[in-house]
């Protein structure tokens, strides 16, 4: 259903309607720094919104663009087109979607504004030329609000379906693989605890927590999404929880504890790791072969699914102050390798190219089939350094490969690589700009190389 026009702003007499938008321009340009200080204080003072608002994002970047915002409101003409407008409020909407902000925080903020731009007007001019600017005022607010609330409930939609979309595909992908992966960096975790308690008499064993391990960085951002709303799931966690909040602690200090309370630890140590591995086992057996999506070239993730992964990835870092960096990829040269060896050989270049960038990341690193001759990875829980090391990896991996193109023909290529780190930024398109950009450097600047934005 289309949005009702503006009424009282098409039908005001031109004369009073010109006053009035001259008269909110000037309160607008006066106040907008107070206003935007107004709406940001409200809206920081709710739970729900600090998890996606970071007080120097706010100044940093998102103040400006409300003092834009505001400020633009008044461009629209009463009897012109309201295309761009609509765009404008949209993009708005669809953002706010993408980086899963409620939209009644948005409602409320915009009444607060209605408010206090009306008491600004009540207060220096007359009642009625106030009144005619309070309702034009409001009533195009009204408008850009309903605008940015169909785009957002459109994308809210969207995403929901895409997510439900990515955790059938994780689901259709081979259980018996990933169950007996899992199970073994649970092991290996495991024996890394036990093998600690054996160091040298006095020193301190370094012990890394479950939750930090290979295992838990997979349970973190792959298991919660194929089993979502598991009891059992739940009860993983609470597992390790208790293991790195209770145990680990006590394994590390066990010259301060008597033999008797280290065995008894390590006991319940070794029951909690039995009780995960056979919850893990029934979930892995509750799960059903689903259609997925995977790029069939390339067999990496399909890119529809990541608005879906990177919106919820960077929710994670809001949430948790975890790190998260992204790697753009793309192969040096393609199309001369396709217009010298043909299609067929540049598609087996690509595959070669998927099958190194999962050698050097891990289980719980996502990667993306991007589009053409691009990979996009999202590295979780790293940092800068981290990701630039993981980077640099990949193009020598590549580099140093022997890439076949024909029969017994083999090559060998390069790949740029752009590096971005999540800065805070609740909108994950932010973060893969910075990649992209960052990899136009590296293409510009002589390719076969790693830059990180």
């Amino acid at each position: 259903m289309s949005p009702p026009p503006l009424n009282f702003w098409q039908s005001c007499d031109r004369n009073l309607l010109s006053s009035a938008r001259e008269t909110l321009l000037e309160v607008l340009e006066r106040d907008a720094d107070r206003l935007v200080n107004r709406f940001y204080d409200a809206f920081l003072a709710h739970e729900k919104a600090l998890p996606f608002l970071s007080h120097s994002v706010v100044h940093e970047r998102l103040s400006h663009s409300l003092r834009k915002w505001l400020l633009t409101l008044m461009e629209i003409e009463p009897d012109g087109d309201l295309s761009d407008f609509n765009d404008r409020q949209r993009r708005t909407g669809e953002v706010h979607a993408r980086i899963r902000l409620p939209m009644h925080l948005v409602l409320e903020g915009a009444s607060l504004i209605k408010t206090d731009v009306s008491k600004a007007l009540l207060a220096e001019y007359g009642n009625r030329q106030a009144a005619i600017a309070i309702v034009l005022f409001n009533e195009v607010m009204d408008y850009a609000m309903l605008q940015m609330s169909e785009a957002y409930v459109s994308g809210a939609a969207q995403r929901a379906k895409v997510e439900e979309a990515y955790r059938l595909f994780t689901l259709g992908q081979d259980v018996g693989v990933e169950r007996e992966s899992q199970r073994a960096a649970l092991m290996e975790w495991s024996q890394s605890v036990i093998f600690g308690l054996f160091g040298a008499a006095g020193s301190k064993p370094r012990i890394e927590l479950i939750s930090s391990s290979e295992f838990g960085l997979w349970f973190r951002h792959r298991a919660s999404i194929m089993f979502q709303g598991s009891l059992m799931l739940r009860n993983i966690e609470k597992a390790m929880r208790e293991i790195d909040d209770r145990l680990l602690p006590k394994i590390e200090n066990r010259d301060a504890a008597d033999g008797t309370e280290i065995a008894a630890v390590v006991a319940r140590l070794q029951s909690l790791v039995e009780e995960i591995k056979f919850l893990l086992a029934d979930l892995f057996q509750s799960l059903s072969a689903s259609a997925g999506a995977r790029d069939a070239l390339t067999n990496a993730l399909n890119r529809k699914f990541l608005p879906s992964i990177l919106g919820r990835e960077v929710s994670l870092c809001l949430q948790h102050g975890t790190p998260l960096s992204v790697l753009m990829i793309d192969v040096d040269h393609f199309k001369q390798i396709n217009d010298r060896w043909g299609h067929p050989a540049g598609d087996q270049v690509l595959r070669q190219v998927a099958e190194i960038i999962i050698e050097h990341t891990r289980a719980a690193d996502i990667v993306f089939r991007y589009g053409g001759e691009e990979f996009l990875v999202a590295l979780v829980e790293t940092d800068h350094d981290k990701a630039f090391e993981v980077a640099e990896r990949v193009r020598a991996g590549f580099m140093n490969t022997d890439l076949n193109v024909a029969d017994g023909t083999s090559i060998r290529g390069t790949i740029s690589i752009g590096v971005a780190t999540h800065r805070g930024h609740p909108d994950f398109q932010h973060l893969i700009d910075a990649a992209d950009k960052a990899l136009y450097l590296a293409k510009n600047g002589g390719r076969n190389q790693v830059i990180a934005a």
